[in-house]
């Protein structure tokens, strides 16, 4: 039984397949990042699945991406974690934009991949090794046109009083805004990050309001001038994306990407589907 992983800040898709591609069983746990939680806490939230919990032991191959795993002391922290976990397994740790690349470029085509979901970030793939040119430093530094970036900017335009009237009653009335409240998810609950990213689903829901329109296509030319310009080449290639703020913001990251004479290629939300394919075709 092979294990193939998917993993964001806020949730981890889980898909097991036999050495043919027939799926076993698919399951869902809350995001595994490295960066934000401790061993206890990971083990905890793969004990919570009965199929994962019940099965550790006939898994012979686990393929983990994850967001948090981009530099090895994280990626071995992880391993190591699921070595004990699945004492019988192979496993193979590495950064949820690699998940990205196989499920978008099925023939190994060059292109740029980018993730806007929780976090984010932007890759060169060129048919055979992934480059990276801007090293992730977490979600307070960087994270740019990502959910939880999304989130605090909603946050802050509504503390300092610069949301519209009319948009911070509705979001007043969508969430929990007391003082207390957010600062206990930001400070004292776990995945502060993927807290953030839940109230992107409110400027996506009202993304035809001018003040949102405003904050979305700020924040993707900000992401094209910090991330995408970082390669060359990039008029000369297609740039896919993967993630749900890409997903569901895709006319507007069209418009932005037109603007900056960028060649959008295509829009996942996830591809944890198009990585059964890939480790079919690559045993």
């Amino acid at each position: 039984m092979k294990l193939l992983v998917d993993s964001g800040s806020t949730k981890a898709d889980w898909i097991a397949i036999d050495d043919s591609g027939k799926v076993l069983f698919t399951t869902q746990t809350l995001g595994l990042n490295p960066e934000v939680l401790e061993k206890e806490q990971i083990i905890e939230r793969l004990d919570d699945r009965f199929d994962i919990l019940h099965n550790k032991n006939s898994v012979t191959h686990l393929y983990f991406y994850g967001a948090g795993c981009g530099t090895d002391r994280m990626k071995n922290f992880l391993a190591k974690v699921f070595e004990e976990y699945f004492a019988k397994a192979y496993i193979s740790v590495q950064e949820d934009t690699y998940a990205a690349v196989y499920a978008t470029t099925p023939k190994h085509e060059k292109a740029i991949v980018a993730i806007l979901g929780t976090g984010s970030n932007c890759s060169y793939f060129d048919g055979n090794v992934l480059h990276q040119k801007v090293q992730s430093l977490g979600y307070i530094a960087m994270d740019d046109c990502s959910g939880n970036r999304f989130g605090r900017t909603l946050i802050r335009s509504y503390y300092f009083n610069k949301m519209p009237a009319d948009l911070a009653q509705l979001f007043s009335k969508e969430y929990n805004l007391d003082a207390d409240f957010i600062k206990h998810n930001l400070y004292k609950e776990a995945n502060p990050n993927a807290y953030l990213a839940t109230f992107a689903k409110f400027l996506i829901q009202n993304k035809e309001h001018e003040f949102c329109q405003k904050i979305i296509k700020t924040a993707m030319q900000t992401f094209v001038d910090n991330y995408i310009t970082q390669y060359e080449n990039c008029h000369e290639v297609p740039i896919h994306f993967i993630g749900s703020i890409a997903f569901y913001l895709k006319e507007e990251l069209k418009v932005v990407l037109d603007q900056n004479n960028l060649k959008l290629g295509n829009v996942l939300r996830r591809p944890i589907d198009g990585l059964i394919q890939y480790h079919v075709l690559n045993k």
